[in-house]
């Protein structure tokens, strides 16, 4: 299922996904119609990938650690405009696909899907219109686009950034060199971030983060401290 004209090369496409098995899967299965041109496995090399490889499509996992994808497409979108993104994820969360929906016509694919539904997908976007996968209702992620305004508004831009690398476990310092600022204004961003949710502990931000989407339960990362180096 190719979209392109007799004159035009394969649409070229980036894969993003820190579960490197399931990557190079989703590669094999994708080069037989389109050009894949690399792979991303968290959500700061993805925005360095994609805005150095400039594809037609990323295909991105939701829950990617040290940025989440929709946080990194956010970023990819400020600066190119013409980057398509079909969003995998495990969950069946209305709400995750209306805060995808929020960044216009975009696919929110559900990872267990079959292949076909995934080009059926990419055909979509790469025509200027978003997919939702039928496994989802549509009455739910319909209903659940306002909610996402609002739940897009709790937390600020830097703010999701910082509760996702403390809920995946990162020190104060790591984050500060990840974002490239000081440790004193990380501090300060958690502190807000605190204060305004009435959070007492760090395991309540673990939570936070959960409930924003923002790290996920089978999520490596959150099992593994260690900081994954290689800005983007």
């Amino acid at each position: 299922m190719q979209v392109m004209s007799p004159d035009r090369f394969p649409p070229r496409v980036l894969i993003a996904d820190d579960h490197a098995i399931f990557a190079q899967a989703l590669r094999a299965y994708l080069e037989k119609t389109y050009t894949v041109v690399g792979l991303a496995s968290d959500g700061r090399a993805m925005v360095k990938e994609g805005l150095r490889l400039r594809p037609d499509v990323i295909v991105v996992d939701v829950g990617m650690p040290i940025l989440n994808g929709l946080d990194a497409a956010r970023k990819i979108r400020e600066q190119d405009r013409n980057i398509k993104f079909i969003f995998l994820t495990m969950q069946d969360d209305p709400n995750l696909a209306a805060a995808a929906l929020e960044l216009g016509p975009v696919a929110f694919v559900l990872k267990h899907s079959a292949g076909s539904e995934l080009q059926i997908a990419i055909e979509h976007v790469l025509q200027g219109k978003p997919y939702i996968t039928p496994k989802m209702r549509s009455e739910d992620w319909v209903e659940a686009k306002a909610r996402a305004r609002q739940y897009s508004k709790e937390l600020s831009p830097r703010q999701r950034e910082v509760a996702q690398l403390f809920g995946e476990g990162h020190s104060l310092k790591e984050i500060a060199d990840l974002l490239n600022l000081s440790e004193k204004t990380v501090e300060f961003h958690k502190h807000r971030i605190m204060e305004s949710f009435g959070i007492k502990s760090n395991a309540d931000l673990v939570l936070l983060a959960l409930k924003h989407g923002l790290i996920s339960l089978n999520s490596e990362s959150v099992h593994d401290p260690k900081p994954r180096h290689g800005k983007g």
